[in-house]
């Protein structure tokens, strides 16, 4: 089956950076493209064909009507009609413009982000978990933004653990507040990309914001506020329990984190993980869990986060293997089980 879908203007972002755009389309959808005298062809099955033309039908038709894409918001949006038959091109685009965060008017990029916001507008308590990349910080810091400048929280509370990144920073010059700000930097990052900076320095200074790290929560109540708990895959057991105790009436509460990422020394088991598997099932607690396809950084950071997720399952499954190769010998000769189990740490 073969149509064709006029395109008079703007293919530059429907094909995207060399071709990846267009390519994402045609290998998700089975399909082969070309452009012939300001049309597309579409060639293939019936139903990815007709498929396919619905979305690049919908990208022409909201470029005549002034709307522009920038590549990178093309490929985001194309993984999420891709991915869910039900979602239009057109569809995705009128939900993002209805959505104002402070200065910026953001679009959920992906299906899961998707997800994420709805979960949070629903639920007093949401966990958003999943690797570096997804928008779970920003999307949760535009959520508070947006319901303290539409007056539903009085203040915003944004927290994580003071938890090193793999190397000891020893002692730290300033006062404390500039001991810690380099801590909690990328929380102040989104802040000022959703709000002028004058006027997140006059909601800090009259703490309507307030920025802190995650052992200044012990001992509070916090009512009428949109709390986030970022990188919570640092926190302890007790800290996490202790910050999830904190939330008082009319409060909303947001806890992100990476599992994959986690700082704590040796045999300390995270909060997060724990949480997560404590609280499974409770009302009124929401889980979403993003994965490497929800990245919407560079290209590259998706191609990384799959390197070291095969790495990982590389280094189980030898590990495994070897194990079992032991025991396979030690069943063989028993004479041998000893030195089996000594080599076997180090496999």
């Amino acid at each position: 089956m073969r149509l064709s879908v006029p395109i008079p203007q703007g293919v530059e972002a429907l094909y995207g950076t060399r071709d990846e755009n267009i390519r994402l389309l045609e290998t998700a959808l089975a399909v082969r493209t070309r452009m012939a005298n300001g049309a597309m062809e579409i060639d293939g099955e019936d139903a990815p064909v007709e498929r396919a033309c619905r979305i690049v039908n919908d990208y022409a038709e909201l470029v005549r009507e002034g709307h522009k894409f920038s590549s990178g918001d093309m490929a985001c949006y194309l993984r999420i009609v891709i991915g869910d038959e039900a979602v239009t091109l057109r569809a995705l685009v009128a939900s993002g413009r209805q959505r104002s965060f402070g200065k910026k008017v953001l679009t959920p990029k992906t299906i899961n982000q998707r997800r994420y916001l709805e979960a949070i507008e629903r639920n007093d308590l949401v966990f958003g978990v999943g690797p570096a990349g997804t928008g779970k910080t920003y999307l949760a810091v535009a959520m508070a933004v947006s319901a303290l400048l539409s007056k539903r929280v009085s203040r915003i509370i944004l927290t994580r653990p003071a938890v090193e990144a793999g190397e000891k920073l020893g002692f730290l010059p300033g006062t404390l507040q500039e001991k810690i700000d380099p801590y909690l930097r990328p929380l102040y990052d989104a802040l000022f990309d959703m709000l002028e900076a004058e006027k997140v320095e006059k909601f800090i200074e009259k703490n309507i914001i307030e920025v802190a790290p995650l052992a200044f929560m012990r001992g509070r109540t916090l009512n009428d506020s949109f709390i986030i708990l970022d990188e919570a895959q640092n926190s302890t057991r007790e800290q996490m329990k202790m910050v999830l105790t904190r939330q008082g009436f009319s409060s909303k509460t947001v806890v992100t984190g990476d599992a994959t990422q986690i700082d704590l020394p040796s045999g300390r088991r995270s909060g997060l993980i724990e949480a997560v598997e404590i609280l499974k099932g409770i009302d009124g607690i929401s889980f979403v869990h993003f994965d490497d396809s929800d990245v919407v950084r560079h290209s590259l950071v998706q191609r990384i986060i799959r390197a070291y997720e095969k790495n990982g399952e590389n280094a189980i499954n030898a590990r495994q293997l070897s194990l079992r190769l032991n025991e396979v010998m030690a069943e063989a000769d028993p004479a041998t089980n000893q030195s089996a189990s000594q080599s076997a740490p180090n496999a």
